[in-house]
Formats: C-alpha cells, sequence, structure tokens
C-alpha cells in the first residue's frame, strides 16, 4: 500500500506574550527564527529537510521542524501572519549550474512557498536568496515571481542589502523580497548605517579550536606575498584576478579556442603557440597540448565569454607590461595547483603584502580583501573559511557565526557541517531589521502594536 504523499502536522503553542505568529520555512541554522523571535514573533512551524539541522533547530529554539517541504499539505500549515523562507539559492547562483525553475530538485521549492501562502493567506512574508536571481534567465525568472506573488494580492518590494551596511563585518550581498496583502506606501527598508567596520569586533583572542594554514596554502602564501614585495611601488596593482598561468602563454582566444581549434585542425594548429606560463606547444600530441593548458582554457565551447577574454587580455597585458620583474618569480608558482596559482589584490593604495588583511581559497583562486570585513561566507568545503592572514588561521565557527548575527546559538559539532550550515545561513541582524519595518508599516512594531 502507497504511503499518503503529506505527513501529519503537530501543533505548536503560542507564546501568550507574542505579537505575531510565523513560520519558517527551509530554516537552516534558523536566522530568520531568531529575529523574528526578538520582534515578539513565536514560530508555529518550521521546516528543514537537513536531519542534524533539526536537531540542532530542536535544541535552539524548542521546537523540531518538519522535514521535507514537499511532502506537507499547505492547507495543514498553521495559521500565521508572517511567513519567512530563504528557498535555495543554488538553481540560481553564478556559482552553479543556473537551472533555476528546471533544477530537478530545488528548483521548483519556490512553488510549495506559494502554495502556503495561497493557503494561509499570512499578511506579511520576507524571501531571501542571491542577487542573480534578478538577472536569471535575463530577469524572466523573478519576473514571473512576482508575477506569481501578485496573483496572490500582494504588493511585492525588492532590494539588495549586505550585513556590512549595517555594522557587521561581512560583504555578503543577498537579494530580499518582501510582500503584505496591505498597502506598502509605509514601508521602507532600512537606511544603511554605513558605519565603519573592522573584522577584529568578531575575532576571539587565540581560539584554542582555530585550525591553523595548512602547509601547502601557507608556501603558497608565502610565495604570493614575494611577489607583492617585488613589485615596483611604480607599478600599478591591478584588481582584476592576477592569472599567472597566462603569463608568457599566447594562444588565441579572442575568436576561438584551443579545444576548437583541436578539434578542427589536430594538434599541429597550436604548435606555433605557447601554453601555460610560456611553455611551447611545438611537436606536442593532443593529450600533452591539453596537459599545458590552463584549466580555464579547457571549457568547451567555441569562443570563450566575454568576462573570460577580458581577463586573458588584461593579464597578458600586465606580463608584458612587468615581465622585467615577473619572470624571476615565476618559476615558483607553476608548482602549485591551478587555484593556488591565481590571485586577487582587493587592497590598492596599502602595503603589499598577504599578512595584514583577511583571505579567503576559493577554486576561482586567492582573494585578499582588507581587513574592514570579511568575504562572503560560501556553503562549500572547511578551506574555503576565510583566514585571519595575520594569525596564519582560519576564522573559527563561532568567529563565522557572529558574521551572521548568529553567535549565541548552538552550532553543528562537525567543522564541515557548521561551515556548510553558516554558508547558507541568512544574516539575522539584516533580516530583524527589513521585518521591524514591515511590521510597522502594517500595525506592529517589536512586540507592541502601534496602536497600543
Amino acid at each position: 500500500m502507497e504511503s499518503p504523499k503529506y505527513v501529519e502536522l503537530t501543533q505548536t503553542s503560542v507564546s501568550a506574550t507574542s505579537t505575531f505568529r510565523f513560520v519558517d520555512l527551509f530554516a537552516g541554522l534558523g536566522g530568520f527564527h531568531t529575529a523574528l523571535a526578538k520582534l515578539g514573533g513565536s514560530c508555529v512551524f518550521a521546516c528543514e529537510w537537513v536531519e542534524g539541522l533539526q536537531d540542532l533547530y530542536q535544541r535552539n529554539y524548542g521546537m523540531r521542524p518538519h522535514g521535507d517541504i514537499t511532502t506537507i499539505s499547505a492547507v495543514l500549515v498553521p495559521d500565521h501572519e508572517f511567513l519567512a523562507a530563504g528557498f535555495p539559492c543554488q538553481p540560481f547562483s553564478k556559482a552553479g549550474d543556473q537551472l533555476g525553475f528546471e533544477h530537478t530538485e530545488q528548483g521548483r521549492l519556490f512553488f510549495n512557498v506559494l502554495e502556503i501562502l495561497e493557503a494561509k493567506r499570512p499578511k506579511n512574508f520576507i524571501l531571501e536568496n542571491v542577487p542573480n536571481l534578478l538577472k536569471h534567465d535575463e530577469g524572466k525568472t523573478f519576473a514571473r515571481m512576482r508575477s506569481e506573488l501578485g496573483n496572490l494580492g500582494y504588493t511585492i518590494r525588492a532590494e539588495r542589502l549586505s550585513p556590512h551596511q549595517f555594522g557587521v563585518p561581512q560583504i555578503r550581498e543577498r537579494l530580499y523580497m518582501v510582500g503584505s496583502l496591505d498597502s506598502m506606501e509605509s514601508f521602507a527598508w532600512p537606511t544603511p548605517t554605513d558605519a565603519k567596520t573592522h573584522i577584529s569586533t568578531v575575532l576571539d583572542a587565540n581560539p584554542p579550536e582555530a585550525r591553523a594554514i595548512p602547509d601547502l596554502l601557507l608556501r603558497s602564501l608565502e610565495m604570493w606575498d614575494d611577489f607583492l614585495t617585488s613589485s615596483p611601488a611604480s607599478t600599478d596593482l591591478p584588481s582584476f584576478p592576477l592569472w599567472s598561468m597566462e603569463w608568457g602563454a599566447d594562444y588565441p582566444y579572442e575568436t576561438t579556442t584551443p579545444l576548437e581549434m583541436l578539434a578542427a585542425e589536430g594538434p599541429t594548429a597550436l604548435h606555433p603557440f605557447k601554453g601555460s606560463f610560456g611553455v611551447s606547444f611545438d611537436g606536442m600530441t593532443e593529450s600533452e597540448i591539453l596537459r599545458h593548458l590552463p584549466s580555464h582554457a579547457k571549457r568547451p565551447g567555441a569562443e570563450y565569454p566575454r568576462w573570460k577574454k577580458r581577463f586573458l587580455r588584461q593579464n597578458r597585458e600586465f606580463y608584458t607590461e612587468n615581465q622585467s620583474w615577473i619572470d624571476p618569480w615565476l618559476p615558483r608558482v607553476a608548482v602549485f595547483p591551478s587555484s593556488l596559482q591565481k590571485f586577487e589584490w582587493n587592497a590598492q593604495g596599502e602595503e603589499r603584502t598577504v599578512w595584514k588583511y583577511v583571505l579567503q581559497q576559493r577554486a576561482s583562486g586567492i582573494r585578499l580583501k582588507r581587513v574592514q570585513s570579511a568575504p562572503t561566507l560560501v556553503a562549500m568545503t572547511a578551506t574555503q573559511v576565510p583566514i585571519i592572514a595575520w594569525e596564519r588561521r582560519f576564522m573559527t565557527q563561532r568567529e563565522c557565526a557572529r558574521l551572521q548575527s548568529l553567535g549565541m546559538i548552538e552550532l553543528p559539532s562537525q567543522i564541515g557541517a557548521a561551515y556548510k550550515a553558516l554558508g547558507n545561513a541568512v544574516n539575522a541582524h539584516v533580516v530583524e531589521l527589513i521585518a521591524q519595518s514591515l511590521l510597522a508599516a502594517g500595525g506592529v512594531r517589536g512586540a507592541q502594536t502601534l496602536a497600543a
């Protein structure tokens, strides 16, 4: 006998002092819950499909989220006045395949949110996702979302905001959508304070649990530090990503690609050219040529996108202009993996060293930023956690939690799981400011109604 499509829902009691009820969809670590509870809300329903995060949510907030939202009947969700949802961003992120609604597992979860909005008619909602959602499928995805929400009677507003605009030292721009069944004429987005921030405000002194930079990464940082200190003061270091494997390369890229040339004419078509670090392709077989092509040059397609052509052009021009001091340093970088051969300098005008800044290792290279803020936390591996360079260590889970304004909650015990959850989390402080304005526009401010 087939099991029923929908699971049964248990009822959750509401605090006598609460001024509104809310539901927390795709709850994760509970950033929405933290924010809305501070404003006097009482959570009557939550869902989160990761079982370990369900256990954690129960310990942090005293209620266990339901699992898969697709197994929940919208009409059985408890009545509420406020819906919050950070529906999965991977289908719309520039870091993914951008399959959108066609994503087989996550792309259509937005429509489960719609079903609950249609069935329960909460007065307000707030949704959070990546900024690229605005541009996905040439804007058609966001336009459809806005239309679907509007068809339910909601007035919609959307804005991109980042924690660093409100005193939290993390650059993490996200798209926030708010909606109300009432007029939103009096609603205003929170005004950025633009107060100066500094990463030190979330750091602990000599935390014993901090992980040291591993040896390979440490040696690559020492190598890039030598690059910076070797650069003449008269040379402007660019802000575009430095792709050192392009320094000495001259394979065609403007109107064709090496893979296209190999497919059309075979390896002899590339014999006159050079690959990574100026290695000549002369006499090489196809497999040998592929080994000496940069990884970014081996993407399929007859032509590179414009942004890649621009980076290739900029890097080759930079090398041509600075070859005299780069060449003595260049052999050192070739021994490292591709991700450590790329470097992004975002401290123009500052002291040229890696050891006074915040770093992050990404698949796209090492990124260096000023100490005013941390780079965006990402839901990837523990190696992509921000690095406090002057202490030769990664940020701890607790320090990263403070970047999400979740410094007081319990975190997953496993390091990788903690960083992944934090990378997926919504910033509680930003949500609190937005929700406070939305509630005030509708007659609720904090834990007291405006009428009171």
